[in-house]
């Protein structure tokens, strides 16, 4: 699952960069406002690649599932105010 986000992330980010220098390198010279308006669709991909190569999948772990090591498990409940059931 990382594997693939990260691919995803890294195709997007290269999708990114080259519209930005396909606007400004190429398209430019045709038209000045096509150009900005793949800039605009440059600058939407970004965030969008963010949340893509940060979202949990469903066979990861979350940052608050137990460990396995019950020293370390207890300890980090002891520390967020949590009972032992």
């Amino acid at each position: 699952m990382y594997a693939r986000r990260r691919h995803v992330y890294f195709a997007m980010m290269g999708t990114c960069v080259a519209l930005f220098v396909l606007a400004w390198g190429v398209v430019r010279l045709w038209s000045v406002p096509v150009a900005v308006g793949m800039c605009v669709v440059a600058m939407v991909i970004p965030p969008l690649a963010a949340i893509t190569a940060n979202r949990r999948g469903p066979d990861d772990r979350w940052w608050d599932d137990p460990s396995g090591d019950p020293k370390s498990d207890e300890w980090w409940n002891e520390l967020d105010g949590r009972r032992r059931h």
